[in-house]
C-alpha cells in the first residue's frame, strides 16, 4: 500500500519571527456551527418541498462537521494516556510549538495553508492522482485563482483547501499542480461537512493520517468570534506505523512504541498560565486546553497549522512560541468511539 512521503511544509524552514508584510484579502470563512440532523433536515425539506436557500443562507447554516463529532470533543477531563510521556519526549520536550501561519508573505506567498471559497455554479475539473487507488476521483471545483500553500511557485506540500459552503463540501487536494484543463495530485479527498463518516480505513487524504486538513486548521474568523470549539492540526518530526481513531492512515515505517501514531491527540496541560497572551494566541491556547490537538502528518515539532489572514498579528502569535513540549500531554479518545468508521463521539 502506498504511503505519502514525509514531507516537510516550505512554511517548516520559517524559524525566526513571522515577516508582517501586505496580503490579499481573505475570503469569507465557515465558523464551527451545530450542524442540522439528518431527520432535522428532512423535515425540513417535507415542509418546503419547493424552497430552495439561497447562496448566503446556504453558506451560514454550513458548518464544519456534526456537533458530536470527534473533532469538536472537549477533551480537557478525559484521563492522560499511559504512553503520554514518551510520546511527548519524541515528539520533542523540549522544542516549541510554532505558529505556521500569519498575516503578510514568506518568500512571497501568505503564510499558512490558504482556503479557497467555491462560487456558486463553479465548473468542476478532472484531477489525477499519484495515490488514486486512495483519493476521491472528483471532480473538483477548483477556480483559475484557486490558492496554493506557498504560492503558485512553491514546491512544498502544495495544500489546495476548496470550501463550498452552498454544498457544505471541502475539497483538499494534497501536491496540487495545474495540468492543461485540469490538475495533478498526490492525493485528494472530499469532506461532507454535514456528515461524520470517516474515509475507508488505510486511506490517506490531503493529510498523512487520511483527515481533513480543513477542520484542523486554526482561523482567524473564530478569533473574532472569541472561541475556537475544536482540535487543531499540528505535526510532528516522526510518526509510528499505525493510526489511532479518527485517523485511518500511517505515513511511517518505523515500528518504536514510543513514537507517536496519526491521529493522536493531545492538549495543553490545565496547568500551564496562557492568561497574559495577547488575545489572539490567548484564544488558541485555550482550545489547546479544551479541545487539544491532532498529529495530522510528519514535519516539523509542535508546528501548529492556520490559514493566513491580514488580520493576524504575527506579535500576537509569537506568544504561542513560549508553549513547549513539556507543557502538552497525550489522552486516549479511543473508548468514546462507537462506529470506528464514524467520527461520531458514542456518549
Amino acid at each position: 500500500m502506498p504511503h505519502r512521503p514525509i514531507a516537510l511544509t516550505a512554511a517548516a524552514l520559517i524559524t525566526t519571527a513571522l515577516l508582517g508584510a501586505c496580503g490579499t484579502a481573505p475570503d469569507p470563512q465557515p465558523t464551527f456551527v451545530a450542524a442540522p440532523s439528518a431527520s432535522a433536515a428532512a423535515a425540513s425539506a417535507v415542509a418546503s418541498p419547493a424552497a430552495s436557500p439561497s447562496p448566503a443562507a446556504a453558506a451560514a447554516a454550513c458548518g464544519v462537521f456534526p456537533a458530536d463529532n470527534v473533532w469538536r470533543l472537549d477533551v480537557s477531563k478525559l484521563p492522560v494516556h499511559a504512553s503520554s510521556a514518551a510520546y511527548v519526549r519524541s515528539i520533542g520536550a523540549d522544542a516549541h510549538m510554532h505558529p505556521d501561519f500569519g498575516s503578510g508573505l514568506w518568500e512571497g506567498a501568505p503564510i499558512g495553508i490558504p482556503v479557497t471559497t467555491v462560487k456558486p455554479g463553479q465548473a468542476k475539473v478532472k484531477v489525477t492522482f499519484e495515490y488514486a487507488g486512495e483519493s476521491d476521483k472528483g471532480p473538483y471545483p477548483v477556480p483559475a485563482d484557486a490558492k496554493v500553500e506557498g504560492g503558485r511557485g512553491s514546491d512544498g506540500d502544495r495544500h489546495v483547501i476548496l470550501y463550498d459552503p452552498a454544498a457544505c463540501k471541502v475539497y483538499e487536494l494534497y501536491a496540487a499542480y495545474p495540468n492543461g484543463s485540469g490538475w495533478r495530485a498526490g492525493s485528494g479527498a472530499i469532506f461532507d461537512l454535514r456528515s461524520n463518516r470517516l474515509r475507508p480505513a488505510g486511506w490517506t487524504s490531503a493529510d498523512a493520517a487520511g483527515l481533513s486538513v480543513f477542520a484542523g486548521l486554526v482561523r482567524y474568523d473564530e478569533i473574532a468570534k472569541g472561541r475556537i470549539d475544536h482540535a487543531l492540526r499540528i505535526t510532528v518530526p516522526r510518526s509510528r506505523d499505525t493510526y489511532l481513531w479518527p485517523a485511518r492512515h500511517a505515513a511511517s515505517d518505523r515500528s518504536d512504541a514510543s513514537l507517536p501514531p496519526m491521529g493522536l491527540r493531545l492538549r495543553l496541560k490545565a496547568g500551564v498560565d496562557v492568561s497574559k497572551f495577547p488575545k489572539q494566541a490567548r484564544i488558541v491556547a485555550e482550545a489547546m486546553k479544551t479541545y487539544g490537538v491532532i498529529v495530522a502528518d510528519n514535519g516539523s515539532p509542535w508546528y501548529l497549522s492556520g490559514a493566513p489572514d491580514e488580520r493576524w498579528s504575527n506579535d500576537a502569535l509569537r506568544a504561542l512560541k513560549d508553549l513547549q513540549g513539556s507543557d502538552f500531554e497525550a489522552v486516549d479518545v479511543g473508548k468514546l468511539a462507537g462506529d470506528r468508521d464514524s467520527g461520531a463521539v458514542a456518549r
